[in-house]
């Protein structure tokens, strides 16, 4: 990743200087699954075309933004992959470049100082309420002259910077929607710099991307309201306007904004539930872009070679977390056995068994599980016996005469010298047969006994890769917890 540097973008082989796009997430909160998809679909259309991918962090709003947040939104795009050519650029750090832009275009008559006082816009506004009509702010700042402006400004007299909004119907050539058009009358000049000073959103926004060259603005269709506002600030600013693309909403599965309630929303959340960063990446990818012929597994060289902004749909997507889930057993399926083991080790909360317990166990519970936290926790039940067992599990296989039966088998399994799984199996049934019950009255108080809960692999694959004499002080042990559970 890049860090605070502009690149000269060398130009595509027809001439045409290569595409620039930005991700601009605001440090006051973690970095929501939502605004990684809007990352990442920048990113894979900056790959795609050979162009430049820049981060920049919006914290000007000196209230919310947090540091420690810009830190957690740089270690998440980390995590995922989110690579990053230029930055990133705090936009805290350039307040003398907007400044510098509203002075410009205060002194080329396309803004202008208004000097109403908060309450007189107060009461503008609900006098527009009171008649039914949506506010519009009336514009009486242009009516002072430069002079008038100039001196009342120099007095100390508080005031904002307004964009002179053009007098026209505004057309968005929208990549994804098509043209969108804005009618005059639902614009009026809005507020380019706070009377504190501190400029507003759209301002350091499109003063950024002229500056950074932005020829692409991807992003969610929430800002597509503010996308007329930024038409006409690039036109006032003498910069090209970006080509504008805005992805569907992302809804929950109750088909409602996407929210906490829908579960685990930011990164952090996902990695700390045991999804691996490469199947995420590959599910919030296709919500809204199809590939097509219907494939759902993608390597990061398809994706990149393969994204295309044709192939994004305008309508909202669901983000199931079940679906998320069976991606992310894809991967782990088919993830190389030493890789998945060092995931599961970053994964893991304790000390995993040695390497070669520890691979033979991966293929055994790789197909049955669908987080690295699973996997982890399956891993361990190999290195380290069962501090407690599963409360239903003992109400469900454990009996009164469940001790004895379990004795017969210890008693084979200590002369047995074929510790197979085959093997194992056979003894086992075996001494259900002689006891009269059948072999589940047996094997489910084995698991148990094993692992401590009554899912798993393969039940004498397990006994076989734990050994003898670690399977034995197991059933033992089990069998001095349950028999005072039976007694008492």
């Amino acid at each position: 990743m890049s860090r605070g540097r502009l690149l000269t973008s060398p130009p595509l082989s027809d001439g045409t200087p290569a595409p620039r796009v930005r991700f601009a997430p605001s440090p006051t909160g973690s970095l929501h699954v939502g605004s990684v998809r809007t990352a990442l679909d920048n990113l894979l259309f900056a790959r795609r075309e050979k162009g430049v991918f820049i981060l920049r962090i919006e914290d000007t709003d000196v209230e919310r933004s947090k540091a420690e947040l810009s830190e957690q939104i740089l270690s998440s795009m980390k995590w995922m992959g989110l690579d990053y050519d230029e930055g990133p650029f705090y936009q805290s750090r350039r307040y003398d470049l907007y400044r510098a832009a509203a002075e410009r275009l205060l002194a080329e008559g396309k803004a202008y100082r208004a000097f109403e006082t908060p309450d007189e816009i107060d009461r503008e506004r609900k006098k527009a309420e009171a008649e039914g009509r949506a506010y519009r702010y009336s514009g009486a700042g242009r009516d002072i002259s430069p002079e008038e402006s100039e001196r009342r400004a120099h007095a100390g007299e508080r005031h904002v910077v307004r964009l002179k909004m053009p007098a026209e119907t505004i057309i968005v050539q929208d990549l994804i929607r098509g043209p969108v058009e804005f009618p005059a009358d639902a614009l009026d000049d809005f507020v380019l710099v706070r009377s504190d000073g501190h400029p507003l959103y759209h301002f350091s926004v499109c003063v950024d991307d002229t500056e950074m060259k932005i020829t692409h603005v991807i992003r969610g269709d929430d800002h597509l309201a503010n996308t007329p506002k930024h038409v006409a600030l690039f036109r006032a600013l003498g910069a090209p306007v970006p080509q504008f693309a805005h992805l569907g909403m992302i809804l929950g599965t109750d088909r409602k904004k996407l929210s906490k309630r829908h579960g685990a929303a930011s990164v952090e959340e996902w990695r700390d539930a045991g999804i691996l960063p490469e199947a995420l990446f590959n599910y919030l990818a296709l919500l809204g872009w199809a590939p097509g012929g219907d494939r759902e597994i993608l390597s990061r060289e398809e994706m990149e070679k393969e994204f295309s902004l044709d192939h994004v749909g305008a309508s909202p997507s669901v983000f199931d977390p079940e679906k998320l889930l069976w991606m992310n057993a894809q991967y782990i399926a088919r993830m190389p056995g030493e890789e998945l083991l060092a995931r599961a080790a970053a994964a893991a909360t304790q000390e995993l068994p040695p390497r070669g317990v520890a691979l033979p166990a991966i293929e055994l519970h790789r197909p049955r599980v669908r987080t690295m936290i699973e996997l982890a926790r399956a891993l361990r039940s190999y290195g380290q016996d069962p501090q407690e067992y599963d409360a239903d599990g003992l109400r469900k296989q454990v009996r009164p005469e469940t001790p004895a039966q379990l004795e017969k088998l210890v008693a084979r399994y200590e002369t047995q010298t074929d510790w197979s799984a085959g093997a194992l199996e056979t003894a086992l049934r075996e001494t259900a047969e002689s006891i009269g019950v059948g072999a589940g009255k047996l094997i489910h108080p084995v698991r148990l006994a094993l692992t401590g809960v009554t899912v798993g692999a393969p039940l004498f694959d397990v006994l076989a890769l734990l050994g003898k004499e670690t399977s034995l002080r197991r059933l033992k042990r089990f069998l001095n917890a349950i028999a005072r559970e039976v007694r008492t």
